[in-house]
This record gives C-alpha cells, structure tokens and sequence, in this order.
C-alpha cells in the first residue's frame, strides 16, 4: 500500500520530520545495498533514534499492516536489505553509540550502527579483542553482523558473530520491546530467543542493543603468503594444516584471478606472481608467545612442502601485514569493478574443498561461465563469483542460474550448506529447497508467524516463493 498522508503525519510524530524521507533520491539511496545492480526503493525511509521510536513505528506498521524492511549499512550481499515490497524503510542508522565497555566482565555493550572496525578498534584501545572481522568491517554495521551472523578470515580458530553475542534488546513485529537472554557467559534458561535472533536477517524483530563478549588481544601473530601451482593442491592443503595439530587464526584461498584482478584493482600492492601459480593461501598464526608462533609456522611450512609450491613470503613488517590484508580484502570490490557478476557463499566440511572447487570448474563449463573463487578456506567457506565477461544476456538470465542450483546442490551432497555468512535474503531463497525439506521449512515459516503473524517485517526473504 501507498504511504497516505495519515500515516506520514503519524510517522513525523513519531520521529519527527527531520527523519522521514519521501524523495525519491533518498529512497533510492536506501533501497540497494551490494547484492549486484538491485534497487528496490520504500514507499518512505524512517530513522528512528532508539527503541522506542522504532517500538511505536512496528505498532503503526502492524495496525496498517505496513511493510518494514531494517535497513543498516547495506554491504549485504544477499539483498536482506532490500524492500522488495517497498512500505517503510526503517534506518537504525541514528542508533550509532557503544555505550559500555565492560573491562571487569570482558563485554561490549553497543547500538546497531556502530561500523564493526570502529568497535574493534574501540576494544582493542583496552587490550580487548573482538574477533569477527567481516572483509566489509571498514563500512559494515555490527546490528547487520549479527542479523547475518557474518564471519571473516578470523572465524576459523574464534567463531563467528553467534558465539560472541550474549543478549539483545529487540523490537518485536507487534512493537513489544524485549531482551532475549542474559549478560552470561552459560545460559541453559529456556530456548535460547538470542542465538534464534543471530542470522534471521531481520525478519524476526529488529535488533537496537547487542552485548558481546571479549576476548584478550593477543599481541604477536606471524603471516605468510604461500604460492601453489595447482588451485586443487591449495585447498588439499587446508585439511593437512589442521591434521598437522595448527589451527591458525587465518587461513585464506585466493585464486589466481582474485589476486591478478586486485593488484591491478589496488594502487601500491607490490607481490609478485609467477606466471604458473594457480592460487594462494594467506595463512596467519596468532598468540603471546612469539617462540610458539615460530614453531607454529614451521610445521605448517613442513605440509605446505608436501604440495607444489613457488617460495614462501613472510611478511616481516607491520606494512607488509597490512598490505597482504589489504590485498585479501579487496578481493571482492575488485571483482566487482572487472565485471558483472554474481556472488554466491557456499560453505563445506573443509576436507571437501578440492572436490568443491573442482566441481564449481566443471559445471561453470557445463553452462558456459567462467567463476573467480576465494574465501575463507580455513572453514571451509568459499566465495564463487561467477563472471559475465562476454556471455550473453539471455544466457546470463538463464544458463547461470541452472549453474547455481548445480553448484549448490554439489556443496550440500558435500555436507555443506547455501551460505556461510551472506545469509539467503532476497537472492537465495528460491534454493532453499536443496538444503531443506518441506517440514524443514514449514517449521521455520511456523517461527517467523509466531514473532510475525502479520508478515509485515522483512517479507520475501530466506523463504521460497513458492
């Protein structure tokens, strides 16, 4: 429905008319985010200041039976931001302050919009650690990490944003403000509504308070660059690291393409790639103990021996650090200004990425696309970007996406699943059907009725249109 006058004068009551936007320019603005070239822009944007603004916009929304989609940062790769049926636009943006540091108890207590390098940053200034590191950290909120339980290269030995939020304050469908658990570190009081909120892409309430726990900072860590003929000997090495009794705190795949196209993409990077290296592993150790980390090193230099390797950079300042970082991290905006393409985040046991990658090469000439693979190989997390180049767009539209659904039906007879950390949202979730049953599904839809039994807050996403 459109946006009557009525309900714009409500909204401006609530928010005051500073902070509802009827434009057209700004509803464009927030009606994208990174999921390829999709714009679908709200009726209206709204930014509420906190819970309780966003609480009496979700009780005028249900009353109307309005639309809501959360919009955060919009770095989301899967379209979870997006209102695809368009009603309000509800920015948390305004909900931008850490509002504790807990240094007693090792906790963060902080608002949505806090981009996730600033809180890092802010933790690390008391020698604290917040681990997830989502490659978009620079520009990505931390409300829109925990709705997607997004990951990053540090996941392998340290979890994901589920195992560091530890309750949440939440806006509910109905407008009902809750908090789903307690500032504990064991919690076994009931079903478990916090991990239920972590990766429901905003479709279950919308999240306005997270507390989050810390780790100590370590203070030393050793990164090398290791260079391998063969992209398939890479990805056998992920395992034999593991089986060799190291769990680095990084451990990062880049195909020979990722690494052309983003050293061409970023100014300043200087590595050299001989001509028949096929791919990288970025593989990093962390801990306090700078003779243990050397050690460490030295037997993942041992397995990576068994495999055909060109010689071994180690990165022996913090700017060589920085640079390889840089380079992994921009892998994604550098495929993206090479071409049109679409990403997908598929996830397997890690021992079965030699046959994933081979796979996803198979079926990509099958259909007659080239694909660019990186990611987070240390848990088994691959990135495909699969490439236009100079497919046509009737094959684009039809070819690719036969492709995909091969591709994903392979990564779930390998164990796997559709995605490790961008979430289904808008793109996937008409492949929701190869990773779940019917039952499967029925009862998650029976969740999103409990908490939503009007639909109105981030309809059509995670289930299939049909």
């Amino acid at each position: 429905m459109e946006i009557s006058p009525e309900i714009h004068n409500k909204l401006v009551q609530i928010v005051g008319s500073s902070y509802v936007f009827l434009d057209q320019e700004t509803r464009n603005h927030y009606g994208h985010d990174e999921t390829e070239d999709y714009v679908f822009p709200p009726h209206v944007v709204v930014k509420p200041a906190n819970a309780f603004e966003i609480s009496e916009i979700m009780k005028l929304a249900n009353e109307y039976k309005i639309p809501v989609t959360p919009i955060g940062g919009r770095t989301g790769l899967s379209g979870g931001a997006l209102s695809i049926h368009k009603g309000i636009g509800l920015s948390t943006e305004r909900l931008n302050k850490i509002l504790e540091i807990d240094e007693r108890n090792l906790q963060v207590t902080t608002e949505p919009a806090v981009i996730t390098q600033v809180l890092r940053e802010a933790v690390a200034e008391k020698n604290l650690f917040y681990p997830p590191d989502p490659s978009s950290q620079g520009s990505c909120w931390i409300g829109g990490n925990v709705a997607e339980n997004a990951g990053g290269a540090r996941a392998v030995k340290y979890g994901v944003t589920k195992d560091y939020v530890l309750n949440l304050e939440v806006v509910l469908p109905s407008g009902e403000i809750i908090w789903t658990g307690a500032n504990t570190l064991k919690n076994s009081t009931g079903y478990n509504l916090t991990q239920l909120m972590v990766g429901s892409e905003g479709t279950l309430g919308i999240i306005t308070k997270i507390v989050m726990k810390l780790l100590p900072k370590n203070s030393n860590n050793v990164l090398m660059l290791v260079p391998f003929y063969k992209a398939n000997e890479a990805c056998e090495a992920v395992s034999a690291i593991f089986r060799a009794g190291i769990i680095p705190s990084a451990l990062e795949f880049m195909e020979r393409d990722a690494i052309d196209w983003t050293l061409q993409f970023v100014e300043g990077l200087n590595v050299q790639v001989p001509d028949a290296i096929q791919a990288h592993l970025l593989i990093e150790v962390d801990g306090n103990y700078p003779d243990i980390l050397f050690q460490e090193a030295e037997k993942i230099m041992n397995v990576v021996e068994q495999f055909q390797i060109d010689e071994v950079l180690f990165a022996d300042t913090e700017d060589q650090k920085n640079a390889l970082w840089k380079m992994r991290r921009s892998v994604a905006e550098a495929v993206k200004a090479n071409s049109i393409y679409k990403e997908e985040d598929t996830v397997v046991p890690r021992y079965e990425l030699p046959k994933l990658l081979t796979g996803i090469k198979q079926i990509g000439n099958k259909y007659g696309f080239k694909s660019v693979c990186y990611g987070h190989a240390g848990d088994g997390n691959l990135h495909v970007n699969i490439i236009k180049g100079d497919m046509t767009d009737e094959n684009w539209n039809t070819e690719v996406t036969k492709g995909i659904r091969e591709i994903f039906e392979l990564t779930v007879s390998l164990k796997g699943t559709l995605s490790g950390e961008h979430g289904i949202g808008f793109v996937q979730k008409n492949y929701m059907d190869i990773a779940f049953s019917k039952v499967q599904l029925q009862l998650m839809k029976g969740i999103k009725s409990i908490f939503d039994p009007n639909g109105i807050l981030n309809p059509g996403k995670i289930f299939p249109d049909s």
